[in-house]
């Protein structure tokens, strides 16, 4: 545990910031499974979506935006296969 003041408010803003980052990092997994799970009808928009959220993701710096381009791209090419 941390005594100093500016330490204890570090860790304070360490654990908001941890639960937020997760969030974000779950959507992302959430949104890939529903891109896998979508029939082929619904697949695109399903996508969109996704992608989306990646970028969401980068712009609230949880995400960089070159693995986020490495996801977009992996996203693409699965939905293509399918």
């Amino acid at each position: 545990m941390p005594h100093k003041k500016s330490a204890k408010k570090r860790l304070r803003q360490t654990v908001k910031r941890t639960a937020r980052n997760r969030a974000v990092k779950s959507r992302i997994a959430t949104a890939w499974k529903k891109v896998k799970a979508a029939p082929p009808v619904e697949r695109e928009q399903a996508v969109r979506a996704a992608v989306s959220t990646i970028d969401k993701a980068v712009k609230t710096g949880v995400i960089k935006k070159a693995t986020a381009d490495r996801r977009k791209s992996r996203l693409m090419r699965a939905s293509r296969a399918a």
